[in-house]
């Protein structure tokens, strides 16, 4: 089977959706890899490394889309891009499906199958294709390393002849893949960390990496389906806000993952708390691409509020190009495992992964929640 690769055309965005290594063994496998020339140029992956591997560089985007049958992305599809699609044509990457209605509709009528990366069942069966986990994974390490740069003091504590300094205070909340990274990152290097999760069952794993684990009894459920956090009621959102706001004004660092799939992000950190906080503490708000977790958050943007950073990067992953692009890679690469056979598509349409993961396929939307937003008035979409 033919598969391109594409140069991705996101602004800011550097990763790559299949690197050498993987390219080898699907070239291996009987594939033919068709790489833009310059696509993993950004991510430190060479054009002289994917013609080693196997792969046959053509020139531009143009090329890709026109001869491959599968076309793996690491974004969505932009611009121009978009026109180039055909019929039958397979498209694999980060769709962004339950905000993005246009595109969804896009994809129907021009009737491309396409499966989204970030829809894949979270079964463990699914755990090599888990990509939304390890791009979280390497968001949570780099918010800490971010804030650890721009925080005016040491983390650890130190001992030295002029007297003993005191550990920096971090603040994690949400402690989902991202949160506890961020956790064992900061406790690696050396501070107190405290963390919130509206779900109780993540207790025993803050507490394994040796953080604090905040408990508020809610009063329901926070838990939705696949382990993801939900929407409170008016009266939870209070109890909770009040708990942050008890130690967010003693953090020296607060790191923000909370997200609700399809929704915007839970308002956690108003403004009234960011000006409680010490001058020279920072906040990274890793929901900052769904609105943020912080009142005061700019997405794609570090601002300073009365001494207060609040960086709001959108794509902390890209930064870490290198071996973000290396497990995406794997992660496609498996996914591909189900969908390519022989040498050609032919998926099991009964597979829960394939079935959970695709979107769109022969003019229709087929993901249950994708359908609906685009079923939505214009007018109602959030």
């Amino acid at each position: 089977m033919k598969l391109g690769i594409p140069r991705e055309r996101l602004p800011g965005e550097r990763r790559v959706a299949l690197v050498p290594e993987t390219v080898g063994r699907l070239a291996k496998a009987g594939n033919e890899v068709l790489v833009e020339r310059g696509a993993g140029v950004p991510s430190f992956y060479l054009d002289d490394a994917y013609a080693q591997a196997g792969a046959r560089l053509v020139a531009d985007a143009a090329a890709v889309y026109a001869e491959a049958e599968l076309v793996a992305k690491v974004q969505r599809p932009e611009g121009d891009e978009i026109g180039r699609l055909r019929a039958g044509q397979v498209l694999v990457g980060f769709l962004q499906p339950l905000t993005n209605a246009a595109l969804v509709r896009e994809l129907a009528s021009r009737r491309v199958t396409s499966f989204a990366m970030e829809a894949i069942p979270r079964v463990t069966r699914a755990q090599p294709m888990d990509a939304l986990s390890s791009q979280a994974n390497i968001g949570g390490y780099k918010a800490v390393v971010l804030a650890a740069d721009r925080l005016p003091k040491y983390l650890p504590m130190l001992t030295t002849a002029a007297g003993t300094i005191p550990p920096a205070r971090c603040l994690v909340l949400g402690a989902g893949v991202a949160g506890l990274q961020a956790i064992a990152t900061a406790r690696r290097l050396g501070a107190i960390v405290e963390a919130f999760d509206t779900r109780p069952v993540v207790k025993e794993q803050v507490q394994s990496l040796g953080a604090r684990f905040l408990e508020i009894e809610l009063g329901e459920s926070a838990e939705a389906a696949g382990g993801y956090a939900k929407e409170l009621s008016e009266e939870a959102h209070r109890k909770e806000q009040e708990l942050i706001a008890k130690h967010v004004k003693d953090a020296d660092i607060v790191v923000t993952t909370a997200a609700i799939p399809g929704k915007r992000a839970p308002l956690l950190i108003t403004a009234d708390m960011v000006r409680s906080m010490k001058p020279g503490s920072i906040i990274v708000d890793l929901a900052a691409e769904t609105g943020g977790n912080c009142e005061l958050t700019e997405p794609g943007k570090t601002i300073d509020t009365d001494g207060v950073t609040i960086v709001g990067e959108t794509n902390l992953p890209s930064t870490l190009s290198y071996h973000a692009s290396q497990l995406y890679s794997r992660n496609v690469a498996s996914l591909l495992g189900l969908l390519v056979k022989d040498g050609a598509f032919q998926p099991d349409w009964n597979d829960e992964i394939v079935k959970g993961s695709v979107i769109t396929r022969d003019g229709e939307v087929l993901h249950p929640a994708a359908k609906a937003l685009v079923q939505q008035p214009a007018g109602a979409r959030a």
